[in-house]
């Protein structure tokens, strides 16, 4: 539609997306891969940044430090979010170090093959409380922090196993399936202050354990011929933040991967 019949209608192009300034984030997994350039992104539009990690410490605090150069705060803190214990003193810290959080993205989570038929149930107690129910309390207390202040936005990190099953990895794609509902239920309950989107990345970084012969034939089958990028995922991230009418969807970054 022309611009002038927008304004006919009164419905003029927003040109004030959410601003991210000075607000607070929080990005799980942020130590290394997708979570760093996620963590990178949000700190480029001026927010500081809490840089989640497990294990990787060393990664979490050169990250941390990446974050700073950019002139704005960042704090690394260790938690393992398969414990509630250690999600509830993260959020203590947040609280403590910067008054409460604005904008969370859940995107630590793991991923582990098994065959269904005889997969242990431990393993697959560990893929849900990891890559389900974590980010489920993270939102719980990150939705309570943002109802104290302006509103704010919730990203969840899933992958194609929740649109497409994955038969090798079971656990895995049956957690990121319940991320992808676990976002809109959440979109419905914490509205109209606290919107909540998912993104969908495809073959955007090869596995570590991943030959680069296998990787570059994954890459192969998407649509456009080849890999995307972390920075693809992170920008993704950052426009499903700055648009303020987007609630409740999964934005699909896998160069038409799931079309093949």
């Amino acid at each position: 539609m022309a611009g002038g019949t927008l304004s006919a209608i009164g419905c003029q192009p927003s040109t004030n997306p959410v601003q991210l300034e000075n607000r607070v984030a929080l990005v799980t997994g942020a130590a290394r891969r997708v979570g760093r350039e996620i963590a990178l992104e949000l700190a480029r539009a001026g927010a500081h940044t809490v840089v989640h990690y497990h294990t990787s410490e060393a990664a979490a605090r050169e990250t941390a430090a990446a974050i700073e150069a950019l002139g704005v705060r960042a704090l690394a803190v260790r938690a393992d979010l398969g414990q509630p214990g250690e999600i509830n003193a993260l959020f203590a810290r947040i609280a403590a170090e910067f008054g409460g959080l604005d904008v969370l993205v859940n995107s630590a989570s793991i991923m582990e093959r098994g065959e269904a038929a005889s997969l242990p149930l431990a393993d697959w107690q560990r893929s849900l409380d990891l890559n389900l129910t974590a980010p489920f309390l993270c939102a719980q207390l990150g939705a309570r922090s943002m109802q104290s202040r302006d509103g704010g936005v919730i990203v969840n990190v899933t992958d194609g196993s929740a649109l497409r099953p994955y038969a090798a990895y079971p656990a895995h794609s049956v957690s990121k399936a319940g991320l992808v509902m676990l976002t809109q239920v959440l979109a419905k309950a914490f509205a109209p202050r606290i919107r909540v989107n998912a993104v969908s990345p495809g073959p955007v970084l090869k596995p570590d354990e991943m030959d680069a012969a296998t990787w570059q034939r994954l890459a192969g089958h998407t649509l456009l011929k080849r890999e995307g990028s972390g920075y693809d995922v992170a920008r993704a991230v950052r426009f499903l933040i700055e648009n303020d009418f987007i609630t409740g969807e999964t934005l699909v970054v896998d160069g038409g991967e799931r079309f093949r």
